[in-house]
Order: structure tokens, then sequence, then C-alpha cells
């Protein structure tokens, strides 16, 4: 698949939040397009409140699976 969109870079602060939350793995298993997307999204942020609101609206859906930037995504659904 090929980006139209720049490849993100992750931030060292969001790693170490993927990699202590154990979703790591959850992050990697998205389509590179949503994983630069978060990314992006949270980038743009200016202030630090909106940053980690979607620091943790990211978290959340990773976690919780199923869900895409607040949208039903039915291929990352975990299986209950």
């Amino acid at each position: 698949m090929t980006l139209k969109r720049a490849r993100a870079t992750m931030p060292a602060s969001v790693r170490r939040e993927l990699d202590g939350l154990g979703l790591m793995q959850a992050f990697k298993q998205r389509p590179p397009y949503q994983r630069n997307d978060y990314l992006h999204w949270i980038e743009r942020s200016v202030r630090a409140v909106t940053r980690r609101k979607r620091i943790d609206q990211m978290l959340a859906e990773l976690k919780a699976g199923g869900l895409y930037m607040g949208m039903a995504h039915r291929p990352s659904a975990r299986a209950r």
C-alpha cells in the first residue's frame, strides 16, 4: 500500500505509552494509513491538552479494537 501523505515519525513519548500499555502490537496490526493518520493527527495538535486527548483516544481505540477515529472498524474488532 502506498501512502499519499508523508510517513509520520512516531514520537518517543507515544512509543513509550504504547509499549507501557502493551498496545504496540495492536498499533502495528493496523493498516499503514491508520498508523500514519493517528501520528499526523497527534502531531498537528497545538495545545498540550489537545495532544493528550488525541493520544488517549488512540490508546482507547487500540485497546478496545473495532474503532478508528471514533468510527466502527470491523477488521480491528477483537474476538470476544
